[in-house]
């Protein structure tokens, strides 16, 4: 007797080219077919992932999603054929994925240090609002019936929040979600200014309370909550600096969860009221954290279909480890979380 999957919601962080991360453990996801996304809450190239497997849900079902996520990817790696952000001989020659060593990618951080791009680039061209234009059908992604879809961007104006509905979401929605404002000027939408998702939500949570008819939240993080050691050069520390930023309100989220189902399992919530929430955690950090954080920059194809083969090998001993936590519990310790232990799994 065939099983009936078990209902999720995704939950996609931000993080450049390591969202192709994403697209490995989303790939597999669909391929294995046990579980049914109900809802997906994405920021930045999270949010790009998302949309991308709307538009192909729309088209074909869970097979669609997958050629279009490939789709896209394989559009981001022909883009960066003529890029200068790229490894050196040297790196291509001893494995290296990261642009460390790259003149341009230094010379890049150093003016946006000094020049905003207001200054740099003021004719606001965006060769990533190219390709996603080409790339993904918007009506389709509006159109789509299968899950609820939320994307995350920062009001500049009031430091708050935006989240963008599947039915609403456009262009430039999806542009402002992923709108670092150190490289793009900031995203107008209805004359209120937006950057960047993560600032505030990466991902935001709180849209799937209530309105997916599941409490499974299934984290694919790519973003690393926990890097030994202190910085001491002054590019590292405003990568890790980023990193914390990025993670602030995913951690705020994930210990308000957990305070509700500690009050619910003594007894001082009650259960008919409030809901418990049950989490999961898909993550490598032992295998993304030494790419480097400029490895974020690479858009290679080489490099994105490494990733994605990570993400795949990553997802396929998640499902044997988790599957069976997938509406029962969470899969992992919050609290280990929160005390910077990583994200230990609970069987």
């Amino acid at each position: 007797m065939t099983q009936k999957p078990k209902l999720i919601n995704l939950a996609l962080q931000g993080g450049g080219a390591h969202g192709a991360f994403t697209w490995g453990v989303l790939d597999r996801i669909l391929e294995d077919g046990r579980l049914q996304i109900a809802g997906i809450s994405g920021t930045s190239a999270g949010a790009m992932n998302a949309v991308a497997l709307a538009d192909g849900f729309t088209r074909d079902g869970p097979e669609g999603g997958r050629a279009a996520l490939e789709h896209f990817w394989r559009r981001m790696g022909e883009g960066a054929k003529n890029s200068p952000l790229k490894r050196t001989p040297y790196d291509v020659l001893t494995g290296r994925w990261g642009l460390q060593n790259n003149p341009m990618y230094h010379a890049m951080d150093a003016l946006s240090r000094v020049a905003s791009p207001y200054q740099l680039n003021p004719m606001n061209i965006n060769p990533l609002r190219d390709l996603v234009e080409k790339s993904i059908d918007f009506d389709r992604v509006r159109s789509c019936t299968a899950f609820k879809l939320y994307i995350s961007a920062t009001n500049v104006e009031s430091g708050n929040v935006k989240i963008f509905p599947r039915e609403e979401i456009t262009l430039d929605m999806l542009m402002a979600s992923a709108c670092l404002p150190h490289i793009y000027q900031a995203v107008e939408i209805d004359g209120v200014p937006y950057w960047d998702g993560g600032y505030m939500g990466n991902p935001s949570l709180f849209p799937f309370h209530g309105e997916t008819g599941t409490n499974d939240i299934v984290v694919i993080q790519i973003n690393p909550i926990e890097r030994k050691g202190a910085p001491k050069n002054s590019q590292d520390i405003q990568n890790r600096m980023n990193e914390i930023s990025f993670n602030s309100s995913l951690l705020k989220e994930l210990r308000g969860i957990d305070f509700v189902d500690r009050l619910i399992r003594q007894g001082k919530l009650s259960a008919d009221e409030y809901r418990q929430v049950r989490v999961h955690v898909v993550e490598n950090q032992a295998e993304l954290i030494p790419l480097g954080a400029s490895s974020k920059m690479n858009a290679e194809w080489t490099f994105l279909t490494k990733l994605r083969d990570l993400g795949r090998d990553t997802a396929t001993h998640w499902l044997e480890e988790n599957f069976s936590a997938i509406g029962e519990h969470s899969s992992v310790d919050l609290r280990q979380i929160f005390q910077g232990i990583g994200a230990q799994h609970q069987g």
